[in-house]
């Protein structure tokens, strides 16, 4: 039996911080679960977040191709059975480079806008973390707006129905500097990862 895929992808910009951290205690809990982890370090792969021309959507084809870049991510999202995306909450949402990730890849006649959809059955786990503490975060509602985006406006909206939303709180330098506390946001978020990925690795 072939072990199912999961495509791993990393937003932040440097290998050290506690988001990359978090990927790579997720890369080893999808291993430790039989799959081959697709790892998409979106800058160290140096994505440009930026819509081109050649990528912009032709709404009377959805069979358009793309540029050669996007169509090369577009068959990793293809391959994996999961994805599990890893990101920093930045101004209470997703930092530019995976919202240009999900402009530029997650597109029309790919992503959405087709008759089949290409994305169905595909399964999605979103890990973020946040520098506010989970009480000031949620007390403003912003857990459930992000949460809304990710569950509705995009995972729902390219036809995937099993989606997982993990927000880990209280992750600004000065209170990860506490002894002890960086290593149990990492262990929060692995976690979150754990529970959500026990009924496809049970």
């Amino acid at each position: 039996m072939t072990a199912p895929t999961a495509l791993l992808v990393l937003a932040h910009s440097r290998s050290t911080s506690l988001t990359a951290r978090a990927a790579d205690r997720a890369r080893r809990r999808l291993e430790r679960g039989g799959f081959t982890v697709d790892l998409l370090d979106l800058h160290a792969e140096d994505f440009d977040p930026r819509m081109t021309i050649e990528d912009e959507p032709a709404w009377t084809d959805p069979g358009k191709g793309y540029s050669a870049g996007t169509e090369a991510h577009m068959r990793r999202i293809e391959a994996a059975d999961v994805i599990v995306v890893v990101f920093p909450v930045w101004w209470f949402g997703l930092p530019a480079i995976l919202k240009g990730w999900i402009d530029r890849v997650w597109n029309y006649g790919f992503a959405y806008g087709r008759s089949t959809p290409r994305l169905h059955g595909k399964r999605i786990v979103w890990i973020g973390l946040a520098g506010y503490s989970e009480e000031h975060f949620t007390s403003t509602g912003w857990d459930e707006s992000l949460t809304r985006t990710l569950t509705v406006g995009i995972s729902n909206f390219c036809d995937i129905d099993d989606v997982k939303v993990h927000l880990v709180y209280g992750t600004v330098p000065d209170q990860t500097a506490r002894a002890g506390h960086a290593e149990d946001i990492l262990a929060t978020a692995e976690a979150g990862l754990d529970r959500m990925l026990q009924p496809m690795v049970a």
